[in-house]
């Protein structure tokens, strides 16, 4: 565990990413939310939705590194938690539309589960912008693009989790966990597999 908080803090600590940011920012957001103590999470992910920020817009042209931009921003919200998380939703949400206008294919369709995601983890009006029937159409989408990847699977059966389908999110669940499994992306897979897993144990 030292070793790894040790390279997160000097991934972190340089001052720019490599010619290519975007393999640098997975890594270190898996590494943030699967590896990092609860109480350093916070702190890790702020510091990496800082400088993806600064990726995404130095190359303002790469879809792909605006949604990872929205991505960490989310994951930070999440960690962060409570009414001041809901301005870093609101600019995570701002960017994946964006992203959809841009290339909605980007990223086999991530812009559209991670939309979707915040459509029904995020409370509705008139605290937030929550809409169950908007990320159900959303999560589809991204299914219709990646039928078989472990996000758009994970995140739709959570929502069906959510909204009580028991039987049927458990089946996606189950697709999830056996998405083939993606290169360069170890760590992310390995939780999310953990996820899953203690997903399918509560039901």
């Amino acid at each position: 565990m030292k070793s790894t908080l040790l390279l997160v803090g000097s991934l972190l600590a340089a001052p720019t990413f490599a010619a290519d940011a975007l393999p640098e920012i997975q890594s270190v957001w898996a590494q943030c939310q699967y590896q990092s103590p609860e109480k350093q999470k916070e702190r890790c992910l702020e510091q990496l939705s800082q400088r993806a920020d600064a990726a995404s817009a130095k190359e303002a042209f790469r879809t792909d590194l605006l949604i990872w931009s929205a991505i960490v921003k989310s994951t930070w919200a999440g960690a962060k938690g409570g009414l001041g998380a809901l301005s870093l939703v609101k600019d995570a949400k701002r960017r994946l539309e964006i992203a959809i206008e841009q290339d909605p294919k980007a990223l086999d369709g991530s812009a559209y589960t991670s939309l979707g995601s915040l459509y029904y983890q995020v409370p509705g009006w008139p605290v937030g912008f929550g809409d169950d029937d908007k990320a159900e159409a959303l999560l589809k989408q991204a299914l219709a693009i990646n039928p078989t990847g472990i996000d758009p699977n994970y995140f739709y059966a959570d929502f069906l989790l959510d909204q009580g389908h028991k039987a049927e999110a458990k089946r996606y669940f189950e697709k999830a966990l056996a998405a083939p499994p993606r290169p360069g992306r170890e760590l992310a897979d390995q939780g999310r597999h953990g996820e899953i897993k203690a997903k399918l144990a509560t039901l």
